[in-house]
């Protein structure tokens, strides 16, 4: 498309944004520019603006700016200037020329790129306050396992504290059939016990050695094994205990069944 001279002043608004063509019409308005200071100036000033823009982009916009910035656009007429031959519109010069429809178009392309930049800006900031808010709320899923692990920890500490500072405790130990020795701690008093491993066959992927409670009447868990380091597990506590129960150990399925589904390897009679 050609431009006669007065029709690449309407330009400076989209040459400012970066929204001419590449080519012969970007080559026109760069030879236009470097000889009309009007046009030049015009176009610093969209610059500048479209950079304080660019650095709040973390500011989100009023809810009604982009009603009012497109009610403008609406009501601003967007005709370019009437040029009636070549030479009369060479001979005319910025300084006599009808300026308002000049002016709308220069109007009409800022309001267009104000809009375009509140947009992006809006949209960016949303985006960032999404990913801060499933962050936040990442850490604090994170956070609340830690406490729930450390609250844990401390309960079982505190617990095995005070079955092996009882005043009358039972050492019990049984060898299972799959190898390896069992020792248990008993309270009969508070009818809680504390039972540690040493020497079990490590088990393949996807089993687990499981606890249980073995009664005339019922069969409870009592917690998993935890894996053994360097051939001994940490100490589980069991509570509950009730007159006849045996302290039994299987194979079980991983995470672990809520009845046996093997034959017990261990089973152990506790005197309450």
């Amino acid at each position: 498309m050609r431009f006669f001279r007065q029709d690449l002043h309407t330009l400076t608004g989209a040459y400012a944004v970066d929204a001419l063509d590449p080519g012969r019409e970007l080559t026109r308005f760069n030879r236009h520019l470097s000889r009309c200071q009007s046009c030049s100036a015009e176009v610093r000033g969209f610059r500048e603006v479209a950079t304080a823009m660019a650095f709040a982009a973390t500011t989100e916009p009023p809810p009604e700016m982009r009603d009012r910035v497109l009610a403008a656009v609406a009501r601003t007429c967007q005709v370019p200037p009437e040029i009636r031959t070549r030479a009369a519109g060479r001979r005319r010069s910025r300084g006599t020329g009808p300026w308002l429809p000049w002016l709308s178009g220069v109007v009409a392309t800022a309001g267009i790129a104000i809009a375009v930049f509140f947009g992006l800006a809006q949209a960016h900031t949303q985006d960032q306050l999404n990913a801060a808010r499933a962050q936040n709320h990442t850490l604090a899923e994170a956070q609340a396992r830690v406490e729930r692990a450390l609250d844990a920890a401390r309960q079982h500490d505190q617990a095995l504290a005070e079955i092996l500072g009882a005043p009358h405790v039972t050492l019990l130990s049984r060898g299972t059939s799959k190898g390896g020795l069992a020792v248990v701690v008993l309270d009969a008093a508070t009818r809680k016990l504390v039972v540690a491993t040493s020497g079990l066959p490590a088990l393949p992927a996807g089993q687990v050695y499981q606890l249980w409670l073995i009664g005339p009447v019922r069969i409870v868990s009592a917690g998993l094994l935890p894996t053994a380091r360097a051939g001994v597990t940490t100490p589980v506590v069991a509570t509950g205990i009730v007159k006849g129960d045996k302290l039994g150990l299987t194979v079980e399925p991983a995470p672990g069944s809520k009845q046996p589904t093997t034959t017990p390897i261990l089973a152990l009679p506790l005197p309450v």
